[in-house]
């Protein structure tokens, strides 16, 4: 059951959409929404420092009047999540941390039942250009699911699951069949990437995950079939059967399928332009 949702702020063209995303899941759960933006302190103060004794007076300023600029766009942040949410009648509340952005993110993700984050996240508001934190390191770190969020909004109808039966991946569907983020009418569709010669193993798999989605209360269908780059493999099985959600386990290597379909995990976030529910 989800109760509590975290919303990551920043000052992309995704967050705006990963609000609407939240704000949908937390209508569905009768969940609390938060809001939380980063003032990232550390990389700011990081990005001030250099030169000589005669320059430290100079970098002190150039470090405080980036601080309050990061700080005014926080605010903007978080007055632009109340107004969105403001009307869907949904418990919500907004935080702004200050210090470095990942464990500010860790820490008050360990209270909160979701993660959800747009999929280009730049905290040192103060240089949007630079990234302060890699949403890889984020979704590696956290320890329930992480729901990354594109700059496109689509609705949800359609479900894809890669699985492999590693760890990671029985997490992430387990996860998505126990939480139900989403309506459970949705259409899900199961798939496994397997070597030459695995397919009895994948076919187990997915029987596996077929009956337990089944005993959540979801129908599924699943899909095997052979492949040496599971991250293009999963990707063109997207595209193919019009998938609105893809659900993974991330940074890991399968020891079912002898591929590395944990090391895919980055390129997936960056080729893959759908929601993506992802535990670690």
């Amino acid at each position: 059951m989800i109760k509590r949702i975290v919303v990551a702020l920043d000052a992309d063209t995704d967050t705006p959409v990963a609000t609407r995303y939240a704000t949908e899941i937390a209508r569905e759960h009768d969940a609390e929404l938060t809001g939380m933006a980063v003032v990232d302190t550390a990389s700011i103060s990081a990005s001030s420092k250099g030169g000589g004794i005669g320059s430290m007076y100079l970098m002190s300023k150039v470090q405080e009047s980036l601080t309050v600029e990061a700080r005014e766009v926080a605010q903007t942040l978080t007055r632009a999540f109340r107004d969105a949410v403001n009307d869907s009648g949904i418990q919500s509340q907004v935080i702004i941390e200050e210090g470095v952005a990942l464990q500010r993110i860790i820490e008050d993700r360990n209270c909160r039942d979701l993660l959800v984050i747009g999929k280009e996240p730049h905290f040192f508001y103060g240089h949007p250009d630079e990234t302060s934190t890699k949403l890889e390191e984020i979704v590696s770190h956290v320890v329930s699911p992480t729901c990354v969020i594109p700059n496109t909004y689509r609705k949800v109808e359609r479900v894809m699951i890669a699985y492999d039966g590693s760890a990671a991946s029985v997490r992430a569907m387990r996860s998505f069949f126990q939480l139900k983020p989403f309506a459970s009418d949705v259409t899900v569709e199961a798939i496994n990437v397997h070597s030459k010669g695995e397919r009895a193993s994948a076919l187990l798999a997915l029987a596996q995950v077929k009956a337990y989605g089944e005993a959540h209360g979801y129908s599924i269908q699943t899909l095997a079939f052979e492949g040496t780059d599971p991250s293009k493999e999963i990707v063109d099985a997207l595209e193919r059967h019009q998938a609105d959600v893809l659900v993974a386990g991330a940074h890991i290597v399968s020891p079912l399928s002898r591929i590395a379909f944990g090391s895919t995990s980055a390129s997936l976030l960056h080729q893959v332009n759908i929601p993506m529910w992802l535990e670690a």
